[in-house]
C-alpha cells in the first residue's frame, strides 16, 4: 500500500489526526520503517485496530498470529529472504492454496513473488506487522536457511579436501588451486561475501588459529563472530579469496594486498579491499567492504553540531592552509575528507589527491594511486602535484617529515590542502607535526584547524526505549550537574532489524579546534599538549567527550558508547 494512501484512509476515518501522520512520516523516513509500522510504534494507532481497519478496508480476514502453530513443511515453502522482504509468513496450506498472512494484503507484487515462487495459488489474510516479525524470528531460526552459510556446510564434504605442507612453507599449489575451485568453497566464499553486504558491515575477519577456523563481521564498529568452518578448510578458502583478489596463491610468507569487485545485478557493484597478513596458523585475511552507494558526502548528515560544522566549512573554504582529520584506522576520517572535498569541488578548482588505497571515485577530482613499490609515495605524488596547477590537495596521510614538510610548504604558498594523521585527539596532533620536525612557526602559519573524530553507535531507531537515568553514571560521564536532573536516556532492547544488539547504524563525534592567535602563541612559546588543550576548551572547544555527551543527552546513542569512545576531559 502506498503510505500515503494509508495515511489518507487512516484520516478519513479519524484513527488519527494530520499532527500524528505528520509526525510518522518524520520518524519513518529517517528509520525506513513502513507507515503502519510507525504509527503503531508509536502509539497512535493501536496495533490490532490497524490489523481490523485493513481487513475491513480489503475484505480479507483478519487473524491472531499467536493462535497459529505452523509446520516447519509449510514455512519451507517461502524462502526468509523473501518473508523479510514483503513481511509475510505462510500459515497453511489446503490443496492448490497457501494461505499466507501479510502485513499489506495490497501488495500484489508480493502476491505474484509468492504465486510464481511457490506455484500454489495465494489466499490472504491481514495480520500485524510486529507478529509477523516475531512468526519470521520464531520459525525461520529452528532450520538453516537455504543457501545459508549453515547450509553450505553440511554440503561440504570435509575429507575431500586436503592440503598436504612438509615444513609450513612447501605445498602443492595445483591441489591447492583445485580445492579452491571445488564448488562448495566457490560457495562458502561467495556467501561470506554477500552476508557481509546484508549485515551492513564494515570488515570481513578469517582468521585460522591452532585448533579453531572463525569468520568475524564488524558491524558498527564491533566485531562479531558469525561462522567457524571447519580448519581443514583455512587454507582452500585462503586461496579461494586470493585468487578472486588476483594474489599469488604460492606467496605464503609475505603479506599481500588486493582487491574484490562483486556484481550484484541491477547494476549495482561493492569493492572489498583486501589484506593478507601470514600468521603463526595460517594466512589471516581482513576484507573492507567499500560501497559508494553509501558514501555520504553531505556535512549536515554525518554528526556535526552547527558551531564545529562552521568552524569546519570556514576553514576549508579559505585560499590556503592546512586542515587536518585525526583519529584512529576507521574512525570515519576518510569520509570527512571525502565530504569536505565535495563541498569544495567546482568546475573553477583543480582538485588533486594522494590517496592509499583510493576508496572512493569522486568525479571532477583527480585522485592518485600511491604505489611504493615504485617509489611513488606521498612525497613524490605532492611534488607532482605543484607542478600541475592546484589549488586544492589532499594527501592520505602524513607520516613522515618529508611529506610533512612539503604539505606545509604546499599550505604556505597558496594552495588548501587536506590531509591526516593518527593521533588521539586535536592538540597532541600540533605535537607530532612538532615531533616530526616541523618548525613551530612553520606549524603556527600553516594549520588553520585540526578535527579529531570518533564513530559512536547508534540506538537502534526499531527497538528504542527510555528508562531513566543512574545520577552518578552521569556524573562519571562528566555531564553537567544542571543537565543530570530530569535525563532520560534511551536503548535499544533488540529486534531483528538491528540483530538484536539494540544498535543501528554509527555517528561521528567531533573535536574541532581552531588555530586561532592565542592557541599559536601557545604552540611557539612550547606549551605542552594539554596545556593547548585546556586553552582551546576555554576558547569554546568542544572535546570528544563533550560531543559523546551532547549525542547521549540527544538520545542518539548510549553511556557505554560514550565510555567506548572518548576519554574523560
Amino acid at each position: 500500500m502506498a503510505v500515503d494512501k494509508l495515511g489518507e484512509l487512516l484520516l478519513r476515518e479519524n484513527l488519527i489526526s494530520l499532527a500524528q501522520l505528520q509526525r510518522a512520516e518524520e520518524d519513518r523516513r529517517s528509520s525506513g520503517d513502513r507507515l503502519a509500522y510507525t504509527l503503531t510504534k508509536l502509539g497512535f494507532v493501536d496495533e490490532t485496530e490497524l490489523t481490523q481497519f485493513l481487513s475491513k478496508t480489503y475484505g480479507v480476514p483478519s487473524i491472531n498470529l499467536e493462535d497459529f502453530d505452523i509446520t516447519p513443511d509449510v514455512i519451507s515453502l517461502v524462502p526468509r529472504e523473501v518473508a523479510s522482504r514483503h513481511l509475510c509468513v505462510p500459515i497453511n496450506r489446503a490443496g492448490g492454496t497457501l494461505i499466507v498472512a501479510m502485513a499489506d494484503p495490497s501488495n500484489l507484487t508480493a502476491i505474484d513473488d509468492l504465486k510464481f515462487l511457490t506455484g500454489y495459488g495465494i489466499e490472504v489474510v491481514v495480520a500485524s506487522e510486529l507478529q509477523i516479525r516475531q512468526a519470521i524470528g520464531k520459525y525461520y531460526e529452528k532450520e538453516p536457511e537455504a543457501g545459508s552459510v549453515d547450509a553450505l556446510l553440511n554440503d561440504i564434504d570435509i575429507d575431500s579436501i586436503s592440503v598436504e605442507e612438509d615444513d609450513g612453507n612447501a605445498i602443492d599449489l595445483s591441489e591447492l588451486s583445485e580445492s579452491a575451485e571445488a564448488g562448495p568453497i566457490v560457495k562458502l566464499c561467495n556467501m561470506i561475501l554477500v552476508d557481509a553486504i546484508k549485515r551492513n558491515c564494515s570488515d570481513i575477519h578469517v582468521e585460522p588459529y591452532e585448533k579453531e577456523f572463525r569468520v568475524r563481521y564488524r558491524i558498527d564498529g564491533v566485531l562479531y563472530e558469525v561462522m567457524k568452518p571447519p580448519i581443514k578448510l583455512k587454507n582452500a578458502i585462503a586461496s579461494r579469496l586470493k585468487i578472486m583478489s588476483k594474489l599469488d596463491i604460492a606467496e605464503r610468507r609475505l603479506p599481500q594486498d588486493g582487491r574484490i569487485k562483486l556484481k550484484l545485478g541491477e547494476g549495482k557493484e561493492m569493492d572489498y579491499r583486501v589484506s593478507v597478513l601470514p600468521t603463526l596458523f595460517g594466512e589471516k585475511i581482513v576484507m573492507r567492504l567499500l560501497d559508494k552507494s553509501n558514501l555520504q558526502l553531505d556535512m549536515t548528515k554525518l554528526g556535526f553540531e552547527p558551531a564545529p560544522l562552521a568552524d569546519f566549512k570556514n576553514a576549508i573554504h579559505r585560499p590556503y592552509g592546512m586542515c587536518l582529520v585525526t583519529g584512529p584506522t576507521g574512525s570515519g576520517k576518510t569520509t570527512t575528507l571525502y565530504s569536505a572535498l565535495a563541498e569544495l569541488n567546482k568546475v573553477s578548482e583543480n582538485i588533486s589527491t594522494a590517496e592509499d588505497p583510493v576508496e572512493f571515485n569522486l568525479p571532477g577530482i583527480n585522485q592518485s594511486q600511491m604505489n611504493d613499490g615504485i617509489g611513488f609515495n606521498f612525497a613524490a605524488a605532492l611534488r607532482s602535484f605543484l607542478r600541475q596547477d592546484p589549488d586544492i590537495i589532499m594527501v592520505g596521510e602524513i607520516r613522515d617529515f618529508e611529506t610533512a614538510e612539503i604539505a606545509v610548504k604546499a599550505a604556505l604558498t597558496g594552495h588548501m590542502v587536506l590531509s591526516t594523521l593518527h593521533t588521539n585527539d586535536a592538540p597532541s596532533t600540533i605535537s607530532r607535526l612538532l615531533n616530526m620536525g616541523v618548525e613551530p612557526f612553520l606549524v603556527t602559519a600553516s594549520v588553520n584547524l585540526v578535527l579529531a573524530q570518533r564513530l559512536a553507535r547508534k540506538v537502534c531507531q526499531n527497538c528504542k526505549e527510555s528508562y531513566e537515568a543512574d545520577h552518578d553514571e552521569l556524573r562519571e560521564l562528566q555531564v553537567p550537574e544542571e543537565l543530570i536532573p530530569g535525563t532520560t536516556l534511551y536503548k535499544g532492547k533488540g529486534c531483528n532489524t538491528c540483530n538484536g544488539t539494540g544498535f543501528k547504524g554509527r555517528v561521528a563525534l567531533y573535536e574541532v579546534m581552531v588555530m586561532g592567535d592565542e592557541l599559536k602563541e601557545y604552540v611557539l612559546q612550547g606549551y605542552s599538549a594539554a596545556e593547548l588543550k585546556n586553552e582551546a576548551i576555554r576558547l569554546g572547544m568542544k572535546t570528544l567527550r563533550q560531543s559523546a555527551i551532547t549525542k547521549l543527552l540527544d538520545g542518539v546513542t548510549t553511556p557505554s558508547e560514550v565510555v567506548r569512545c572518548s576519554a574523560p576531559d
